[in-house]
């Protein structure tokens, strides 16, 4: 698992990191911005970086514990907001943006991106003044297969079901085994390269009008798309394979 950083980024300010996909477990997310084993704080001095997690875990005891020691907050807007606020910036706030549903596209070869209509952290940006970061997982997608789900099926209805219900998904996961390769839930041995992207400025507006959220949000899709041609052909994504954005 690597970190790959393409500019410097002010710790004199705040950020938001979108990344994206989201992948089975948001394995790339955890271990790049929340264990520093990759080098984050190397890579970008001064910054801090908090990873936005489902709040009903939070309410497992011990669990809890465990991950706040690790840097993820439960993903609502007080808890980000109150990082993005503070002043003399050095605070990265990442968010998995697809969220759960994304979860359940994820398998090798697929690059389906839930973006079209996701433009509350896009709001959460301009009421906070917090600049914007796009963020590509390559290599998050294909550490797992996945049962065959493909939407209007009736497996893709009952998950889209649950996940309304519960607020998390369920996709029916496998890979390998500890000592064979056939079939197990230990994901495949595949790197994963995390790139984290220029960032998109942002002035600080408290009530933007849907025009400018309309008009932000079509700015970070293009940077994303454009970071994910960019970068593509470094890790093995063929040249006419594209984003696709739902």
């Amino acid at each position: 698992m690597r970190l790959v950083k393409t500019v410097d980024l002010d710790p004199r300010q705040n950020y938001i990191l979108g990344f994206h996909p989201h992948g089975i477990l948001v394995a790339g997310a955890f271990t790049n911005f929340c264990t520093y084993a990759t080098g984050f704080r190397k890579l970008f001095p001064g910054l801090d970086s908090f990873l936005l997690m489902l709040p009903l875990w939070f309410r497992a005891p011990f669990f809890r514990d465990y991950i706040m020691m690790a840097g993820l907050i439960p993903s609502d807007k007080e808890s980000a907001s109150y990082l993005l606020r503070r002043q003399g910036g050095g605070n990265a706030v990442v968010i998995a943006v697809g969220g759960a549903p994304e979860a359940l596209d994820a398998r090798p070869g697929a690059f389906t991106i839930l973006l079209a209509n996701k433009k509350g952290f896009i709001k959460l940006a301009m009421e906070n003044g917090a600049h914007l970061v796009p963020v590509f997982s390559f290599g998050e997608n294909e550490l797992f297969d996945q049962v065959e789900n493909s939407r209007g099926t009736w497996i893709r209805l009952i998950q889209d079901k649950l996940q309304s219900f519960m607020g998390i998904s369920l996709p029916l996961f496998h890979a390998r085994g500890i000592f064979q390769y056939s079939y197990g839930i230990m994901p495949y041995r595949k790197p994963i390269n995390t790139v984290v992207g220029r960032p998109i400025r942002v002035e600080k507006n408290e009530k933007p009008t849907v025009e400018e959220l309309d008009a932000l949000h079509q700015l970070y899709t293009e940077e994303l798309s454009q970071l994910f041609e960019e970068h593509k052909g470094k890790y093995g994504v063929p040249e006419d394979q594209h984003l696709s954005f739902v």
